[in-house]
């Protein structure tokens, strides 16, 4: 090494040493060299456990966000930890171009545990999505017979399936996808909870492939539709020989009270759209499931990933779905988000701030009235992560809350209290 790259590395050494303690500074890093698609809460987080995270300060917080629901399972989950370390210490990537001894076992485990045919694994959420709309659309074409490049895709308006290209061409959030044209076509938008708008789409075309739509509309601030939706929606895409596709990557893995939010109206997707939490938060690992007569229609070379399948995010996903399971991570968030919401409903009969509480299972937001102030339910967030407890606001004027699903009865009463006493700062 030269001198002057040993002296630019030792003073990157120096640097990070001197201020990887100071919170100002590494947000100052982000700020100067990262791009600014994000707007975090100024918190900078160093450590994790269970349903707690702790700042460079050693200050500790209770996290409500979950990384948006990826860490159902708890923060750091020893078993899925474990998995991880005894995988990345044997093999950790193939490629598919070989078979691995994790991918199979992972493969037969998932499509039992969910009751489906056969998984195709990806990595991310939004590369899940993708493949799932080529999935649909190869389907279209090889099994409906829909003239080539005439199919569509129904999705609903206030969707969030991703950051792509093609996924935020069928947004209504100007954030989402100004300035990105040209757009990918296909797509035909209506209205969430909306069976009467469903249909006459489908009445009207007969080149309608499929139906995309989230259980429970995550980024809309946990917007859950009537009783009896998705089971009508269903019939209807059975009707028509349209392939209803379940997004869950935020309702699913327990996060609702149910293993799938779909499972409330016993509704089976054609096609399963599952991520976040099928690895705990520990590495990234998505997957679509969906039939053997719907998924065959891909064959070699027409999709893949490098990355898609490799041993270790095989183990690491056995391991977050055997969490699920052994530890009744379904169950108690269905009883814990009773407590919240009852708790939450109760206080906002009495509050001028918090105006009403929504949600399933332990996915939950609260409205908050911000009509003499826009800014509100950012400020009540930043005065909640000084009373210890994280969340983040969404389109203004909503907050989410949606813990580890291992959290206690005991934790969550406190973490109410707490949430409570900050509104009440507000009033």
């Amino acid at each position: 090494m030269n001198s002057d790259n040993n002296q630019s590395g030792q003073s990157f050494e120096k640097y990070y040493i001197e201020s990887r303690h100071t919170a100002s500074a590494l947000m100052e890093m982000e700020d100067t060299y990262g791009a600014h698609n994000y707007h975090p809460l100024p918190v900078v987080l160093s450590r994790g456990e269970g349903v707690h995270v702790w700042d460079v300060d050693g200050k500790r917080y209770y996290d409500f966000l979950s990384a948006y629901s990826a860490v159902n399972q708890g923060h750091c989950h020893p078993k899925i930890i474990q998995a991880l370390i005894e995988q990345v210490q044997k093999l950790t990537l193939t490629s598919r171009a070989f078979y691995n001894d994790k991918l199979g076992v992972y493969e037969k485990y998932i499509t039992e545990y969910f009751g489906f045919e056969k998984v195709l694994p990806m990595n991310t959420g939004a590369e899940a999505v993708e493949t799932a709309l080529k999935l649909c659309r190869k389907w279209a074409y090889q099994k409906k017979q829909i003239p080539e490049n005439n199919a569509q895709i129904v999705v609903c308006a206030e969707n969030f399936h991703g950051r792509t290209t093609t996924i935020v061409s069928f947004s209504v959030d100007p954030d989402a996808y100004s300035d990105y044209g040209p757009f990918t076509p296909g797509f035909t938008v209506i209205p969430y909870n909306d069976v009467e708008a469903l249909e006459k789409t489908l009445v009207e075309n007969p080149n309608i492939a499929g139906f995309l739509v989230e259980p429970i509309q995550g980024e809309a601030g946990a917007k859950v539709p009537d009783d009896g939706y998705l089971r009508k929606s269903y019939e209807l895409c059975k009707k028509h020989n349209v392939l209803f596709i379940a997004d869950e990557i935020q309702t699913g893995i327990a996060r609702t009270g149910k293993l799938l939010a779909c499972d409330y109206e016993e509704v089976k997707p054609d096609i399963l759209i599952l991520g976040k939490a099928l690895s705990g938060g520990v590495y990234p690992v998505s997957a679509v499931l969906s039939s053997r007569e719907i998924m065959e229609v891909i064959r070699p070379g027409q999709h893949g990933s490098t990355f898609g399948g490799n041993p270790l995010a095989a183990a690491v996903a056995v391991a977050a779905l055997e969490v699920v399971r052994d530890e009744r991570l379904a169950e108690k968030a269905y009883e814990l988000g009773m407590i919240f919401r009852e708790e939450m409903t109760a206080f906002c009969k009495t509050s001028k701030v918090a105006e009403f509480v929504r949600g399933k299972g332990l996915m939950n937001a609260l409205i908050i009235n911000n009509a003499h102030y826009k800014n509100l339910a950012w400020d009540i967030c930043l005065k909640m992560a000084e009373n210890g407890l994280l969340a983040k606001p969404t389109h203004t004027n909503i907050i989410r809350f949606a813990p580890p699903l291992v959290i206690t009865n005991v934790q969550l009463m406190e973490c109410i209290s707490i949430i409570k006493k900050t509104v009440q700062e507000f009033e």
